[in-house]
């Protein structure tokens, strides 16, 4: 899995450079990731995810637990 957050399931989308001409280029808008470690209290061990500044605050609002499960409902975490 690259450049896919493993909470919340953003990924890179497309778009375009806008010149001045008002030309068109392709180009992407890459996800602002980060590989955190994180202590489970409920497995009782450290886990490394892929997460994005948005599942950081989501781990932080909800906690690590909710917001894995809620992942693997989703089908982020396999």
């Amino acid at each position: 899995m690259s450049k896919i957050c493993q909470i919340t399931g953003k990924k890179a989308m497309v778009g375009n450079n806008v010149a001045h001409s008002n030309k068109k280029t392709k180009r992407k808008f890459n996800v602002n990731l980060f590989a955190k470690k994180f202590y489970w209290v409920e497995q009782d061990c450290w886990i490394t995810l892929k997460v994005s500044a948005a599942g950081l605050r989501l781990i932080n609002k909800v906690g690590l637990d909710a917001a894995i499960k809620k992942a693997a409902l989703k089908g982020f975490i396999g």
